[in-house]
């Protein structure tokens, strides 16, 4: 028994509804009963099909393709349950895709990580859950209680059991380069860098120079993220050339729009693409090199830990 009102209310949008079932199955509960739907001229509708009063409730749904449609979704299921009595309402978002427009870096451009913020708030979200945000700043933006959650353990973990010989983690960039020596700590290896310059709005990258010893060791390529693959293959041709030999890429939120995932692992010195479940992976887009790994352990121990008032803080030690 979940706290003093049973069991959290779990409602799941129409962006991920598979990562939902993991987690109630993790919960061993039922998924809460809610209809999501588009009528015909393209309006949102969400009726919530149990009681909720006085209930704990989250709102599962992760911003992904296509992203402002489910953000809609999300903004009008938190304000059903607000106006169903819900007790508390969590918006649980494993991945928050506006985390990258978290400032001005560009003249009369928006901040749209913030004015998402601002709508959930508005909708009635009392607290917020996220995985591996690509600008923590965002956490800034909430006047709400914000859970940024990590899945580094869970690569950690995966990439121990490789038992690859004498790696070396490599940070994509140097905004991850702080997250990417945490997780070269984790495993026991030193850290390099790819310096890089991204040309425009339009996901090319130019990498520039690769900070730190590569040659004649396998290679793992850590980032939050990966998208278009622009920075990924970028940065794979310059530790080549610096004579890296295996590569493994290793990242929270695979998006892979497109053709992504095949552009990216048909690479040769590409060995696997390591990514979890905080967005929905297509099988067309699946090969024997993408490797999943579920966070949905991770996300329903902390649904878990919020409901009963425990310490979600734990969920971020790495063994």
């Amino acid at each position: 028994m979940f706290g003093v009102n049973g069991n959290p209310v779990i409602f799941a949008g129409n962006s991920h509804p598979e990562l939902v079932q993991k987690i109630c199955d993790y919960l061993q509960q039922d998924i809460g009963k809610i209809e999501v739907f588009k009528f015909s001229n393209d309006n949102t509708f969400v009726r919530i099909l149990e009681n909720v009063r006085q209930k704990d409730v989250f709102i599962l749904q992760s911003t992904v393709e296509p992203v402002n449609d489910h953000i809609m979704e999300m903004l009008i299921m938190i304000d059903a349950a607000k106006r169903a009595s819900a007790g508390r309402i969590t918006a649980v978002i494993p991945f928050y895709s506006y985390a990258r427009t978290d400032k001005k870096d560009q003249p009369r451009v928006p901040i749209t990580g913030r004015l998402i913020a601002d709508l959930l708030e508005t909708a009635g979200a009392e607290r917020v859950v996220m995985v591996d945000l690509h600008a923590g700043q965002v956490q800034g933006f909430f006047q709400v209680p914000v859970d940024e959650l990590t899945a580094m353990p869970r690569l950690v973990e995966y990439f121990q059991n490789l038992n690859l010989t004498d790696p070396v983690v490599v940070a994509t960039d140097i905004g991850i380069s702080k997250k990417a020596r945490d997780f070269a700590d984790a495993i026991n290896a030193p850290l390099a860098i790819v310096e890089k310059r991204r040309l425009g709005n339009e996901d090319r990258v130019e990498s520039l120079n690769v900070i730190g010893e590569v040659g004649d060791r396998p290679v793992i390529l850590f980032d939050d993220e990966i998208s278009t693959g622009g920075t990924v293959i970028s940065a794979v041709e310059a530790i080549t050339k610096k004579g890296a030999t295996d590569v493994y890429l290793a990242a929270t939120h695979g998006v892979l729009p497109g053709e992504a995932s095949d552009r990216i692992t048909r690479i040769p010195h590409i060995k696997e693409l390591v990514i979890t479940d905080t967005v929905p992976l297509p099988s067309y887009k699946v090969n024997s090199k993408i490797k999943v790994i579920s966070i949905a352990p991770l996300l329903g121990e902390a649904i878990r830990r919020i409901h009963e008032g425990r310490s979600v803080g734990e969920l971020f030690t790495i063994k």
